[in-house]
């Protein structure tokens, strides 16, 4: 009786009963889910941050915000506003966002809309 549940378990556990089958499977979704995804993040910051220049936006992992105003070799200056340039380390700037032409100086003034009318009920 004992021999033929032992066959049985045997028999029933197949290849993914093997606990060795198991802990390799685990290894390479910890690779897909986690490390994979990971690296590329990694490698697209470094490429935003080689690729800093002036008049980018950019936040850092401090949470201060501010436009780039020089760049150096292992440094970025930082303005914060009107005569505050704050030199950081490049690692230390967590996100980048390119200035785009089409957005207006804050001085210039947008036009103003007119309200909405109610909907007559």
């Amino acid at each position: 009786m004992t021999t033929t549940l032992s066959t049985l378990a045997q028999q029933q556990g197949g290849l993914l009963g093997n606990p060795m089958i198991m802990i390799i499977l685990m290894i390479v979704m910890f690779y897909f889910v986690l490390i994979r995804p990971q690296k590329k993040q990694r490698k697209e910051q470094e490429a935003r941050i080689a690729a800093l220049k002036k008049g980018d936006k950019v936040v850092t992992i401090g949470g201060m915000h501010g436009m780039v105003h020089q760049v150096s070799e292992k440094t970025v200056t930082i303005k914060i506003s009107e005569g505050v340039l704050v030199p950081f380390n490049k690692v230390a700037v967590a996100e980048v966002s390119k200035a785009s032409k089409s957005e207006k100086h804050p001085t210039e003034k947008a036009p103003e809309e007119a309200p909405e009318e109610a909907p007559e009920s």
